[in-house]
């Protein structure tokens, strides 16, 4: 079995598993299949998936990035930076009407393409902070390679595997591979659970 250290040996490794290999161009459909289903579940969203914020308001409103999945953080850039409270769309309209008068935004919700302020914003302020990210597919990628492919290919493989086996009509096979899978895709979460809350313990300061 080839060893996993891209997009191509992921493919060759499916393709071994599967021991079909009349059925090798069907393997990137498999991968794609597993990655959709995998970036749709947030519990899998982790730190390696945050990316970094900065866009100029417009009108008062700010665009999302095109591979906006949720957001994680987010303050105003200047002297000294604010932080956004993230409301829910409902709410901002309650409290800040769009005839409200403007000001400089405290509250952040999303509204379509858009993140909207309350109040709305009376300059064009630079929104800035962090947001989880939509990783590129693994077949548009140039080299093949992200954080998945390097540190849990062997979930890449389970994962892509979940796909096959039905196509195959393999379906007694599915509970082996699913408790493969399981196994690794909560030892991702577990890792990444860790990094979340690695630090040093809160102290209490004494006045």
């Amino acid at each position: 079995m080839a060893v996993i250290t891209n997009y191509a040996t992921l493919q060759t490794a499916v393709t071994d598993y599967m021991a079909r290999a009349d059925l090798t161009t069907f393997v990137p459909g498999f991968i794609q299949n597993w990655e959709e289903r995998f970036y749709r579940e947030p519990m899998n969203w982790a730190a390696w998936m945050e990316t970094a914020l900065n866009v100029t308001m417009s009108g008062g409103v700010a665009a999302l990035p095109s591979d906006y999945l949720e957001l994680r953080t987010a303050y105003i850039d200047g002297s000294p930076s604010t932080s956004l409270q993230r409301v829910p769309l409902q709410q901002m309209s309650l409290h800040y009407p769009r005839n409200a008068p403007t000001g400089y935004p405290v509250w952040i919700a999303r509204q379509g393409s858009n993140f909207i302020f309350g109040p709305q914003p009376d300059a064009n302020y630079v929104l800035k902070g962090l947001y989880y990210a939509k990783q590129t597919v693994l077949r548009t990628d140039a080299d093949g390679i992200n954080w998945l492919i390097t540190n849990a290919p062997d979930m890449c493989l389970y994962g892509a595997m979940l796909e096959a086996e039905p196509f195959m009509r393999n379906d007694e096979r599915l509970p082996v591979w699913q408790s493969f899978y399981d196994q690794a895709l909560q030892a991702y979460r577990n890792q990444s659970r860790r990094e979340n809350f690695s630090g040093s313990p809160l102290q209490v300061r004494l006045a």
